[in-house]
């Protein structure tokens, strides 16, 4: 959250105004192809990019047929140490790393991987498109979804103890979660439940897309995951840290810092100080900073980084 507030909140003026068409800054840079290019290189983490690393891959290999790019999404967790092993080049990562991770990684090679971020994503709360409840703060949410409320809360089961009525006032209330790989699982139980531990009830799914699926298919569900991964058959719940101030989670409110589980999407990368990454790498980390890489992310339905800030991340692994 910090990062969104320092480096990106300069750019929600001139953001707010582009909105009605596209969010994709008109300053970033075009992807500008070069002759020749071929190789192949490894991706392995996050299952929250994993539908963008696979559309990045295939708009890119369509430019560089002679180029391959595995994906592989079961979890950040997954990332360092397929990248401190060197079994990937590539480590998508829907957290920042852990120093424990940093210090393993530090200690093969003597220096810190390089955090490329790549997208904006609003971690969202879904319901089922026909539930009618409003918004929820974090007490509600720790009182959903923990067992130890750290934010206060006590132990919420059907719905009608959120103020629903009628056939809901009895409905118990169906959690659906991620497994503990996943940067989701590990951002949710620190930012929301104030590092508190999940109820025994959550059902934990391999991916973001079970727990939308799931949703979509049990009227009573509740979950959360990246906004990517939202369908026509659920909803988004607004969310509010104090209990007064609901939010959406839109992009200007994940700039703003005001949509409260906010976060920046990124890949680390294998980059030794002073050196250059190898072109493969570096050709394809700058094709998703471009303007065309940024439209992909928009299309798959996250929030697009500035160009100020494409352009940051660029220099820190020239």
């Amino acid at each position: 959250m910090n990062f969104l507030k320092k480096t990106l909140a300069f750019t929600v003026t001139s953001l707010t105004l582009a909105t009605s068409v596209s969010a994709v800054d008109a300053d970033l840079k075009d992807y500008q192809s070069i002759p020749s290019l071929s190789g192949k290189v490894s991706s392995v983490g996050s299952d929250t990019l994993n539908n963008l690393m696979a559309l990045w891959s295939e708009s890119f290999q369509r430019k560089y047929p002679n180029v391959k790019i595995e994906v592989e999404g079961k979890g950040s967790s997954t990332a360092p140490p397929a990248l401190t092993q060197g079994i990937s080049q590539l480590a998508p990562m829907s957290r920042p790393m852990k120093s424990s991770e940093m210090d393993a990684f530090e200690k093969k090679y003597g220096y810190k991987p390089v955090a490329v971020g790549v997208s904006i994503d609003a971690l969202a709360v879904f319901i089922h498109k026909d539930n009618p409840i409003q918004g929820l703060n974090f007490q509600k949410l720790d009182s959903i979804f923990s067992s130890t409320y750290k934010k206060g809360g006590s132990d919420i089961t059907s719905w009608g103890q959120l103020g629903l009525d009628g056939n809901w006032s009895n409905t118990p209330i169906s959690r659906y979660g991620r497994n503990s790989a996943s940067g989701t699982y590990a951002y949710f139980k620190k930012h929301a439940l104030g590092k508190g531990d999940y109820k025994a009830t959550v059902k934990e799914m391999p991916g973001s897309s079970s727990v939308i699926s799931s949703i979509a298919k049990e009227l009573s569900g509740i979950g959360y995951s990246g906004i990517g991964y939202k369908t026509s058959e659920v909803r988004v719940l607004p969310l509010a840290k104090d209990g007064k101030s609901f939010y959406e989670p839109t992009l200007n409110n994940c700039l703003k810092g005001k949509y409260p589980l906010a976060r920046t999407l990124y890949i680390y990368v294998n980059k030794k100080p002073g050196k250059k990454l190898d072109d493969l790498t570096y050709q394809f980390l700058s094709f998703i900073l471009s303007k065309e890489g940024q439209l992909i992310v928009e299309k798959d339905g996250y929030y697009p980084i500035p160009a100020k800030v494409a352009d940051q991340f660029l220099k820190a692994i020239k």
